[in-house]
């Protein structure tokens, strides 16, 4: 009988599934992540794997995988694998694209909302000191109406993070390598242009698109300074994709008014001075974190798995095997 190492807890409705379809089905369900030393050992023998977005399968760790027919990643992101080696061995490596854009779109208008609204900081307000009533100039933020939102990368989630934010009648501009068909743009109400011409424009930016080695630091110390100084920054995609010293810093000096962020580049570690900004919202990579959005990777991970067994096709193979 095949066995499929889970390394981490996901939703009962994959394990439920897997059982049905005959799998043995063992699950790491530690509080904590789980270690380098633990997963080898548990892969040894595993002939599937299942694997959170938060575990590192690196080259060390496939070495240990000579039975591996299949490495389900429980995430859209695939950046915490060595997909290259493992191809070199044969094994396929996939995914769970789509099923998050709605959630990630919807937390990433939470993070525009909370932070131009100043939610979070309210809600501290009231559980320390308290306020002293209603006044004219007391604690205020911004409207969206009006204001610019630039999105780099539009993609599905910056599509339908676009598509919200396109109600609150906010100008939309957005940035990537390939443009849209001017259908789609109309549709959003969105407008091409440069990268530089986005930051120099827009009151909110917000970034949706892939770590890979052409967006690491894509925002750094000079793109800050490109941007308004009453602008703030939106990161719900990957953590590394912003230099975190240098927005530090840009925060700092107020070269840019604030940020809400959703992920980190040294994840799960966040800055302590990033901690002590009033003007940043941070909450704990919760983009797809919601039972809709984690069931239905459940049951892709699940499929795939079941389907390899069966040597029938699998979806969302992002290795190229």
């Amino acid at each position: 009988m095949s066995k499929v190492f889970i390394a981490g807890k996901i939703p009962d409705k994959a394990v439920a599934l897997m059982k049905a379809a005959n799998l043995t089905v063992d699950m790491y369900t530690g509080d904590k992540l789980i270690s380098t030393e633990t997963l080898k050992e548990n892969i040894v023998d595993s002939d599937f794997l299942i694997t959170p977005l938060s575990t590192q399968v690196n080259r060390d760790v496939l070495n240990h995988a000579s039975k591996l027919k299949l490495i389900a990643n429980f995430g859209a992101g695939t950046n915490n694998i060595d997909i290259n080696y493992a191809k070199k061995l044969g094994i396929p490596v996939t995914n769970t694209p789509i099923v998050s854009t709605v959630s990630t779109a919807e937390s990433t208008v939470g993070l525009i909302i909370g932070l131009m609204h100043r939610i979070a900081e309210g809600d501290h307000l009231m559980r320390t000191t308290g306020f002293n009533g209603w006044a004219p100039l007391f604690f205020l933020g911004h409207e969206l109406q009006g204001k610019t939102l630039g999105i780099i990368g539009l993609g599905q989630i910056g599509q339908a993070v676009a598509k919200r934010m396109h109600a609150f009648d906010m100008p939309i501009l957005y940035t990537q390598r390939h443009r849209l068909p001017i259908s789609r743009e109309v549709e959003l109400g969105a407008k091409f242009v440069s990268q530089d011409e986005l930051l120099a424009n827009s009151d909110v930016v917000s970034l949706h698109l892939p770590l890979n080695e052409h967006t690491k630091h894509l925002l750094g110390a000079d793109e800050f300074k490109q941007m308004k100084s009453s602008a703030v920054l939106i990161n719900a995609a990957r953590g590394p994709i912003i230099d975190e010293s240098a927005l530090t810093e840009a925060l700092k000096q107020h070269i840019i008014a604030g940020a809400a962020l959703d992920v980190y580049e040294h994840e799960p570690k966040v800055s302590e001075e990033l901690k002590q900004m009033k003007n940043v919202l941070l909450t704990p990579h919760l983009g797809n974190a919601t039972i809709e959005a984690r069931d239905a990777m459940a049951v892709i991970v699940a499929e795939n798995v079941i389907a390899a067994a069966n040597d029938q096709p699998i979806k969302y193979i992002v290795n190229n095997i």
